[in-house]
This record gives structure tokens, C-alpha cells and sequence, in this order.
């Protein structure tokens, strides 16, 4: 090839990708942000990085506005008026190819689709419909006496191990303990051992964790991710990237399949657990791939343990921190109690579902911190949109997410003392107040992708911080020791405490 040639197609080359990087600049010019970001998503990827990217975006929007840019194509959005637009319950706005580095690889250039990370809405459909029915209100409550079998053992440890030893515990960690083994219960009819052991039980957590240190800031170029994680080509040198969770989920299946020589339609419905359902709703409908069941149960024992913990610890961080709630709470629980409403010493959930107070500790704890703290991506549709208070104008094809963690602390909506726990904010309220306070906040996500596990989430904590409460005395031994990490998922430490039995309440 003539070297004229070779350096005109350079040129050419040079010409295209200054133009490009020229033209994505220019046609977001008109939205405010940090300078770098404006230019490149390593600001993003640093932002990441650092384990504190929720209280950098919350920073960059006190200081920016509502609308921000935080990256060459991305902006992100602060006020809760925009979530109907962003996340409609319409088909309008699909998610971005964040959500396919949260894809665990398998292997051959492919990765796992789940109803949380695909990004395809004709396969969403698919795999979602047949299992919305099990995650209703209805269908979830059937699955109160496993919640129950894992509360005994969990009160088992606690008594073993701490009420009469009065040694140090970190209740951050048997909160997420109590979260995975419910999950496990729940969905495998088998604890993963947390709780007996006290411990992560083969470094099932440790994985998870360093999965998302590694996936999160991926997110933000998830191109890169997809040459460096996803690639066959790439996992020839260095191996598949492997994923413990995803390995223990197949050999649970396999195992289940194996001995599954009954008919578990024929159980009551009350000793099956939601593996015996998946495989039920999977059997010999061929509209369903063949690797959903797969995908539930990833979903469930992954995603569905670590959220949950998140918000439990957040509830009772803040009770500690801020005993005069929790001595109301407790009260409210008492008072229940004396009128021979509440069963001991696990409250059932028809007993404290419509507790008014438990209803503003959970609601705040659900507001305050997400189990998810970065943008939920979405891709601005032909046309364009219109943002906000401000009406800022953002081109089809533009990357726009809202960060619950920076939306639920609005301080127009939800107060000045937004960023403080407060659960009187969520009492005294007349309905239509109420629900839009409930409608700002974005934690199990809007429209058509909201969370399927919210109910699951609920049971859990409105069966274990009552019973908490009720049957045990928690004294916080050091707060400025807690520590909170974000990558996309939370990680909450230090919550050391000494924990005492309860006398009973007087009657």
C-alpha cells in the first residue's frame, strides 16, 4: 500500500475522532458539570473508584443544579419530578449498556441475562411475566414460616454467642448474615451456614464483593468491559472470569433436578421454596429459555440478599444513633403487645404490616440509603426529551440516569433536614401527600422496571426488626468506626455492638 495512502486514512481517522469527541461535547454544551467530565468517563470511572461516587454525584448537584453532566454523553438527573419521564411505565426509555456489565460472564463471548440486567424489553418480557405472579404480596407471604426458621437460628447465635459472653458484635455483619440465609431459605430451602458459622461460609460474600469492586466502575465504560471481561478472546490468556454465585446457583439447580423425584406441585404451598416454583413454571413451556430458571435463582440469591441487608443495617444504624426513636418504636411494639395483638417472640407480619411508626422507620431507612447508589441509566429516545423544573433539552441518544441516593435526598421534596433520619417525615401526612412522597423516592427503581423484590424485602424487615426489638437490648459501642463503601452495591462494617436480652414487657 502506496504510504500516501497510509497517511491520508491516518488523517482521515485523526479527523473523524476529533470531530466526534467536537460534536458529543458541543451538542450537551448547554448542560453544567465538572470540566474533565465533560470531556471524558474516567471523571466517572475515579468517581467510582473511590467507593464514595454517591456523595460525589450529591456534591456535583448542590453545586451544579438539577441536571448535570457527568459524562461526554451522560447526564444525570436530581429532582424526583422527573422519574414518570425517565422511568415511564410505557416502553420509551431502555436501559443503557451499564446494565450489561452486571451481566456475570459464562463463558464463549456470552453472559447471563437477568429481569434486572437485560436490555432487551421483548426478552425482559419474556423471562418476567411468567415469574411476576411469585413476588406479589399474596405469593410472598406464603414464604413467612421460612423467614421464621431463619429467625430462630439467628437468635440461637445471638444468644450462644453474645448475650451472656458479652463479647463485641458486628451487627452490620449478622444483618447480611440473616439477609442471605433468608434468601437461601427461601429460594434453595437450605441456609448457606452465615449464621451457625458466623462467618462468610466459603467466601461466598467476599466474591460478591470483589465482583462489584471490579464490575462497578465497568459500568461506566462498559465498552471496555466488554474487551477486557467479556471477550473470548481475551479469557484465553487469563482464564474465564469466574463468579462463585453463579456456579453455586447452577449446582443447586442440579442438584435439585436430580432429586426432584416428586411432584412438588402437589405440596402444600407453604413448603416450597422458589426453586420447586421456577422449575415448575419452567417445565415444558418452551417460551421460556431454557436458562431462566437459572437467572431467577441468580437473581434472587445475589441481588435479593445484599439490598436487603443494606436497608436493615441502614434502620438500625439509625435507631442506635438516635435512641428516642427507637424507644417510640419500641413503645408502638409494646403497646401492641398489651393488647394481646402481637405474637412472641417472632410478631407475625399481619400484626405489625400496618405498625404507623415501623411503617416510618422502614420508609426512611428505604429513603435515606438505597441498596443502589449509582444512576439508573436509560437512552433518551428519537426525539429528545424534556428535564426538569428548568426544561433543559437532551438530544436522542443521550445516556440520562437518575442516583437514588442523590433523588431521595431532595431537600425541595422531602424537607432541609433531607439528608438526616427522621421518621416523622413520612407521619401526619394526608394521602395524596403521602404518595408523593412515596412516588420521589427511587430505591426499588419506577416504571417498568421496578424492583420485583420489594415484598420479599418488606417481610424480612418487618419480621426481624420487630423481633429484634421485642427480645433484645443493643448498646453501639463506637459509631465513628461504622464504615460504608459504595460499588454499585453497598458494603456496611464496624457496627459493633453489645447486645442483652429483654426482660418481658410488662402486661
Amino acid at each position: 500500500m502506496p504510504q500516501s495512502v497510509i497517511v491520508s486514512t491516518i488523517g482521515l481517522l485523526v479527523v473523524y475522532v476529533v470531530w466526534r469527541h467536537v460534536f458529543t461535547y458541543w451538542r450537551l454544551a448547554h448542560i453544567p458539570g465538572p470540566l474533565f467530565a465533560r470531556l471524558t468517563n474516567l471523571q466517572r470511572v475515579s468517581w467510582v473508584k473511590s467507593g464514595r461516587s454517591h456523595e460525589i454525584h450529591h456534591d456535583a448537584h448542590r453545586r451544579y443544579g438539577d441536571v448535570v453532566r457527568f459524562g461526554p454523553n451522560m447526564v444525570a438527573v436530581a429532582h424526583p419530578g422527573a422519574i414518570s419521564t425517565i422511568y415511564p411505565m410505557r416502553p420509551g426509555f431502555p436501559k443503557g449498556e451499564f446494565y450489561r456489565t452486571l451481566m456475570p460472564y459464562t463463558g464463549k463471548g456470552k453472559s447471563l441475562p437477568a429481569i434486572f440486567n437485560t436490555r432487551d424489553e421483548a426478552l425482559h418480557k419474556k423471562i418476567k411475566s411468567p415469574v411476576a405472579p411469585l413476588f406479589s404480596l399474596t405469593n410472598v407471604l406464603t414464604l413467612e414460616p421460612f423467614v421464621e426458621r431463619v429467625l430462630h437460628v439467628m437468635f440461637e447465635q445471638l444468644n450462644a454467642r453474645f448475650t451472656e459472653s458479652q463479647d463485641t458484635c458486628d451487627l452490620a455483619a449478622w444483618l447480611k448474615y440473616f439477609a442471605f440465609d433468608v434468601m437461601g431459605t427461601l429460594t434453595l430451602s437450605k441456609r448457606y451456614g452465615f449464621l451457625e458459622e458466623g462467618k462468610d461460609v466459603n467466601n461466598m460474600l467476599d466474591s460478591i464483593w470483589n465482583y462489584m469492586k471490579a464490575a462497578a466502575p465497568m459500568t461506566q465504560i462498559p465498552w471496555f468491559d466488554e474487551l477486557w471481561n467479556k471477550s473470548s478472546w481475551t479469557n484465553i490468556f487469563r482464564g474465564t472470569r469466574g463468579f462463585l454465585i453463579l456456579k453455586l446457583v447452577r449446582d443447586f439447580i442440579e442438584e435439585r433436578e436430580r432429586d426432584n423425584a416428586e411432584d412438588f406441585s402437589k405440596q402444600h404451598l407453604t413448603d416450597r421454596d422458589m426453586l420447586s416454583r421456577f422449575l415448575e413454571l419452567q417445565k415444558g413451556n418452551p417460551c421460556i429459555p431454557p436458562w431462566a430458571t437459572t437467572a431467577w435463582t441468580f437473581s434472587n440469591v445475589f441481588a435479593g440478599s445484599d439490598s436487603t441487608a443494606v436497608v436493615l443495617c441502614t434502620i438500625w444504624y439509625n435507631l442506635l444513633t438516635h435512641p428516642d426513636t427507637m424507644d417510640r418504636l419500641y413503645a408502638e411494639l409494646v403497646e401492641r403487645e398489651q393488647k394481646h395483638i402481637l405474637t412472641r417472640p417472632f410478631p407475625k407480619w399481619e400484626e405489625v404490616s400496618e405498625l404507623p411508626y415501623l411503617d416510618a422507620c422502614i420508609n426512611e431507612a428505604v429513603r435515606l440509603h438505597p441498596p443502589f447508589c449509582l444512576p439508573f441509566e436509560r437512552v433518551v429516545p428519537s426525539g429528545g426529551v424534556t428535564i426538569g423544573t428548568e426544561s433543559v433539552y437532551l438530544p436522542e441518544g443521550t445516556i440520562v440516569g437518575m442516583n437514588p441516593y442523590v433523588t431521595n435526598r431532595h431537600e425541595p421534596t422531602f424537607g432541609e433536614d433531607a439528608n438526616e433520619w427522621n421518621p416523622d417525615r413520612w407521619l401526619g401526612k394526608d394521602e395524596q401527600q403521602r404518595k408523593k412522597l412515596e412516588q420521589s423516592v427511587l430505591t426499588f427503581g419506577a416504571g417498568r422496571r421496578i424492583c420485583l423484590g420489594k415484598h420479599v424485602a418488606m417481610l424480612e424487615m418487618k419480621k426481624l426488626v420487630p423481633a429484634l426489638l421485642l427480645n433484645y437490648e443493643f448498646q453501639l459501642l463506637d459509631r465513628s468506626r461504622f464504615r460504608v463503601e459504595n460499588f454499585w452495591f453497598f458494603q456496611q462494617r464496624d457496627l459493633g455492638v453489645k447486645v442483652k436480652k429483654r426482660g418481658l414487657s410488662p402486661n
